[in-house]
C-alpha cells in the first residue's frame, strides 16, 4: 500500500454494482494480500483469466482497484493491480450477501479449520457499545509484519431483526452455537 491509500466509504451505483459479485470480493481479499497481476489471480482463485480479467475492470472502473505497475516478460508486458483503499464500508444489504459468500468461501478453504462461534446475548445499550468499542479496537490493531502468518479477522456485533423469515423456526436464545471446528484464526 501507498501514502495515497485510505478508507473507501461505497456510496456510488458503481460501487455497490462492482460489490454485488462474490468473485469481485475474493479478488479484494485476493489484493490485500498484495499486488498481482491477472495470471496469478487466475492461479490463486481457480478461475480464469477472461473471467477475472473482466471482474478486475468492473472492480477498477468502481475505482476500488488501480494498476500497480508493470513487468516485462518474454517479450511481453504484465499488469501488476493492486487494492484502492485500506478499509472498505458500506451499508447495502446486496453487498453484505455477497461479501458474506466470498468471505464462506475464504473461511472454507481456510488451513487450519477456523475458529467460529455465533452465540446470542442479551445486552444492556451500554453494555453493547462498550463491546463495539473493543471491537472497534481490535480492528484498529497493527499487525506483526510480514514476516508472520497472515490471518482474517471478522469481527461483528448486531441486534437481530425483529422479523422472522416465513417457514423458519426463532434461533435459539442465550446460547453459543459453533459455526465451524477449531482452528488457529482465518486466513484471508
Amino acid at each position: 500500500m501507498t501514502e495515497d491509500d485510505h478508507d473507501v466509504a461505497v456510496t456510488t451505483p458503481g460501487q455497490f454494482k462492482a460489490l454485488g459479485h462474490p468473485m469481485r470480493h475474493r479478488l479484494l481479499f485476493a489484493l490485500g494480500r498484495g499486488e498481482a497481476t491477472i495470471s496469478q489471480l487466475a492461479a490463486t482463485l481457480g478461475s480464469n483469466k477472461g473471467n477475472i480479467s473482466h471482474h478486475l475492470k468492473v472492480l477498477t472502473s468502481a475505482g476500488l482497484v488501480q494498476a500497480a505497475g508493470t513487468r516485462t516478460v518474454r517479450g511481453g508486458t504484465e499488469q501488476y493491480y493492486r487494492r484502492a483503499f485500506i478499509r472498505l464500508s458500506y451499508d447495502d444489504h446486496g453487498a453484505t450477501e455477497a461479501a458474506f459468500r466470498a468471505i464462506a468461501a475464504e473461511i472454507a478453504d481456510a488451513e487450519p479449520g477456523p475458529f467460529l462461534m455465533l452465540r446470542a446475548l442479551r445486552l444492556s445499550p451500554e453494555h453493547a457499545e462498550q463491546i463495539t468499542a473493543t471491537l472497534h479496537d481490535l480492528a484498529e490493531q497493527a499487525d506483526d509484519g510480514a514476516d508472520h502468518p497472515r490471518y482474517g479477522l471478522l469481527l461483528g456485533l448486531y441486534q437481530p431483526s425483529l422479523a422472522q423469515p416465513a417457514g423458519q423456526p426463532p434461533p435459539p436464545d442465550d446460547s453459543s452455537v459453533p459455526a465451524g471446528p477449531p482452528g488457529n484464526g482465518l486466513p484471508i
